[in-house]
């Protein structure tokens, strides 16, 4: 075992290193290829809930299955988040261009089966399949993109990757709409294929990994009872989280029983990794400092990000009196600033380095949700769209430092699995965000209008009506503000993790230059 900080590299690129990390396998020249291809891959993924969330109504309407219908998403969000760290492993074995082949393959066989489910029950599994192969998209686009850039140019192609959700959010629900309303909702599937088919092409053509030494010596052993052991126990949880609360109460006995199973097998899963000779999630993830605190603070990040991506919307509808359209632009307001400020992140922590530019930042995000309850009521439109912009700006320097920090500390080998550790907790944390705030706003309008009354069916009236009576605009303001007050929490822990875990200086691997470009 290492100890971050004290083992000669450079910190925050600064210090000179006493040794020099293996050079980066670099796939060749031709970058902007790749990056094509990437940023294409990544917006498979990206556009996926947003379009399809659109369509639902026409879904519904020709297969059926309203009760189940939440699924759809569930059932995908399951399948991306208990794969990340398995397809991280995977690609630090065999290397990121098979997995990335294989998981653009199963997310394209995924879409081609989704256009032709004949049932809901059909179009669920089949929405697994493209989670299987989502899974591989986001992690594996990520560690590439720190493979194929040097660490002064990764915050370009970061800032790219993130352009692209933020396209795919304003961009989603209109794309879907249209696919829904003027031709059928299958095509949403279907227009996945030629996209990841060009997204193939460029892998396939300029995507170059050279031989890995190293594993021409040793036999490739692969941990299958721990990466079972890791998708069992992400499902069982996951599945608690998703459907607790919703599709029973959270102290029923599916709810109990689910979470009891989840930590048998977590147990389980940590004696059957200890004893692998390469498991699927290594202990140095959860040994190392750095690695340790940013899997704690991109946690908390995706556990805040629930507050505005999942209430904002019902607020500025039922409070402000938006529709759907004006609702989500307000919405999409942090995505206008947050990869700006990605962007421009590495002249910050260039400075004065990745630690305190991310502390800069997630102590921006604090101030600025600790202010949402403070809005005016009912207040304008422009007030909370204000507040989304520079919460974004705030996100963009916190989030991008950690994983561009996180990545450079890591030698090749190893870069797959840490990715992977930090898109995986993020993932949990925007899963006990949903069901964590869920039950907080749910609570707070049962006791404003009454037991039985809870955020869907507020949202379903007003998709209906398109109005709100005074004592229901109330009542969602005060949830929403505590929703906020959670987010804020989460923000604190974050916060707290960077400076009680995190080290003060990322010990940075210096890149040796070779044939780089």
């Amino acid at each position: 075992m290492r100890d971050d900080g004290e083992d000669g590299r450079v910190t925050d690129g600064r210090t000179a290193p006493a040794h020099t990390a293996p050079a980066p396998p670099r796939p060749d020249r031709r970058r902007g290829a790749v990056a094509a291809a990437l940023m294409l891959c990544m917006a498979l993924a990206a556009l996926d809930g947003t379009v399809v969330a659109t369509a639902v109504p026409q879904i519904v309407g020709d297969l059926g299955g309203l009760s189940v219908f939440s699924w759809l998403f569930s059932g995908y969000l399951l399948a991306v988040t208990v794969t990340l760290p398995v397809y991280g492993r995977l690609s630090d074995t065999f290397g990121r261009k098979p997995v990335l082949v294989a998981g653009t393959l199963a997310f394209l066989a995924g879409s081609l089966l989704c256009a032709a489910a004949w049932n809901m029950a059909a179009l669920i599994a089949f929405r697994i399949v493209q989670g299987l192969g989502g899974g591989a998209l986001q992690g594996t686009v990520q560690t590439i993109a720190a493979d194929l850039y040097p660490l002064k140019e990764r915050p370009r192609i970061q800032a790219k990757l993130s352009s692209v959700w933020a396209t795919s959010a304003v961009a989603g629900p209109a794309v879907g709409g249209l696919l829904a309303g003027y031709a059928d909702w299958r095509w949403i599937f279907l227009v996945n294929l030629p996209v990841g088919g060009l997204a193939l092409w460029l892998i396939a053509r300029h995507l170059k990994e050279p031989a890995r030494a190293d594993r021409k010596k040793t036999p490739v052993r692969i941990d299958w009872p721990g990466a079972l052991g890791v998708f069992a126990t992400g499902a069982l949880l996951l599945t608690a989280l998703v459907q607790g609360g919703v599709a029973w109460p959270w102290l029923s006995a599916p709810s109990l029983g689910l979470l009891g199973g989840a930590a048998l097998l977590a147990g389980l899963t940590v004696v059957v990794e200890r004893r692998a000779a390469e498991p699927i999630i290594p202990g140095w993830v959860w040994r190392r400092r750095t690695i340790a605190a940013v899997n704690l603070a991109l946690g908390a990040l995706g556990l805040l990000m629930v507050a505005p991506v999942v209430f904002l919307p019902t607020y500025a509808q039922a409070v402000l009196g938006l529709g759907p359209i004006a609702a989500g632009f307000v919405l999409s307001a942090w995505t206008l600033s947050w990869p700006v400020s990605a962007a421009f992140s590495n002249r910050v922590y260039n400075r004065i380095g990745f630690r305190l530019t991310a502390v800069l930042g997630i102590t921006g995000a604090l101030a600025l949700l600790l202010a949402f309850p403070f809005l005016p009521y009912p207040g304008e439109p422009w007030q909370p769209a204000l507040l989304m912009l520079a919460l974004g700006a705030c996100l963009g320097l916190f989030q991008l430092p950690l994983m561009v920090g996180v990545q450079s500390t890591v030698p090749y080998e190893e870069r797959g699995t840490t990715t992977a550790s930090v898109l995986f907790c993020r993932q949990v944390g925007q899963s006990v965000g949903a069901a964590a705030f869920g039950a907080v706003a749910n609570t707070v309008l049962a006791a404003r209008l009454g037991a039985g009354t809870d955020l869907d069916t507020l949202a379903r009236s007003l998709d209906t009506t398109g109005a709100a009576t005074e004592s229901v605009r109330r009542a969602v303001d005060a949830a929403v503000d505590r929703v906020y007050l959670g987010a804020a929490a989460a923000a604190a822990l974050a916060l707290l993790a960077l400076l009680t875990v995190a080290p003060r200086r990322f010990p940075i691997l210096k890149e040796a230059t070779g044939d780089e470009k």
